[in-house]
């Protein structure tokens, strides 16, 4: 299973990343789980370090990338 690493985010409580898919695992807060697709490594290395998680989110992921709710 994907290794998730705790973020320090007001909505977004970890996040996972599997290079050999392309596919990075979010869990929110709330405790729903999302699986986003074609996601490239320097994208979701980029997510784990900006000053503010939220909002680089919600620019440059959530509506750029496919995605599926897997729980």
């Amino acid at each position: 299973s994907m290794e998730m690493v705790p973020l320090d985010s007001s909505n977004i409580d970890s996040v996972g990343y599997d290079s050999s898919t392309e596919t990075m695992k979010v869990k929110f807060v709330n405790g729903t789980e999302y699986l986003f697709l074609n996601i490239p490594l320097m994208e979701y290395e980029t997510l784990k370090h900006a000053s503010s998680v939220g909002s680089y989110f919600n620019r440059n992921i959530r509506n750029n990338y496919p995605y599926e709710k897997i729980g």
